[in-house]
């Protein structure tokens, strides 16, 4: 059996950075295209609502019910720490600094990912399999205006929305814990809450965050549904490496930007 030499893995290494690099030049001629292309006002504002809602509307269970539960169990696991250096009561600002910061844009872009952008990606490469992106280009429609862009800019705005919604139910999660449950005083889980939170520093980033993770987990679902090989397992493989890749890019943009808004650089 051939040993591989030196000079052969540094021909793979070479060539596996290629294909990455016009993967991504591929894609971000793609996305240019995408924004820069225009439909008309009155179709693409209906192609867009439709969109919302099976982006958004349709991910909003989900986006509830985790964020219900991760609430209430982080208000459960504060408390076991707080109440060790008699802090119980700090256990409202703890789930709130939590959730805004870091754990409701990220978890909601995880989810997002595996529920939305998996979906975005076996539908656009089931059109491409089906040859419907073709017979659009064939009577003068352009796909990237009637089939990506919509469903990019649905994405776009659906995420940051379900980003909120799931900080404020799980801040509601956790009082129904440490409220109800653990006996913590209501105004003290309010009240500290209230005056630790700052609008500019924690909500405003949480919401910056989410708004990049929306933009890029979308990016990444309809490139790979458009790119995809026009089979099954083609449609397959595309569907996974969304769910890999977006799911490694909001991980790794959360420590750029958490490195950015908290890390005093």
């Amino acid at each position: 059996m051939r040993q591989i030499s030196m000079l052969d893995r540094l021909a793979l290494f070479g060539r596996v950075g290629l294909a990455v690099l016009e993967s991504l030049g591929r894609s971000a001629l793609f996305l240019l295209r995408v924004l820069l292309g225009r439909s008309s006002l009155g179709n693409g504002f209906r192609l867009l609502i439709k969109q919302l809602y099976s982006v958004g509307v349709l991910s909003l269970a989900i986006i509830v019910v985790s964020g219900l539960f991760i609430g209430m169990v982080l208000a459960l696991q504060g408390f076991n720490i707080l109440v060790s250096y008699g802090s119980e009561q700090a256990v409202g600002q703890m789930v709130a600094l939590t959730l805004l910061r870091e754990l409701g844009p990220v978890v909601t872009g995880l989810l997002f990912a595996g529920r939305a952008g998996s979906a975005l990606t076996a539908e656009i490469g089931n059109m491409k399999s089906t040859e419907q992106l073709s017979s659009l280009e064939m009577i003068g429609v352009d796909p990237l205006k009637y089939i990506i862009a919509p469903r990019l800019w649905a994405g776009f705005i659906s995420m940051p929305l379900l980003a909120m919604i799931f900080s404020v139910v799980g801040i509601w999660g956790g009082a129904m814990v440490a409220v109800d449950w653990l006996g913590v005083y209501d105004g003290s889980y309010w009240g500290n809450m209230q005056n630790s939170v700052n609008f500019q520093d924690d909500v405003l980033n949480g919401v910056i965050k989410s708004i990049v993770f929306a933009f890029v987990i979308t990016w990444i679902a309809v490139f790979q549904g458009y790119d995809c090989e026009p089979t099954s397992e083609g449609i397959g493989r595309a569907t996974t490496k969304t769910v890999v890749y977006a799911s490694l890019a909001v991980l790794g943009l959360d420590f750029i930007l958490t490195a950015l808004m908290f890390g005093d650089f």
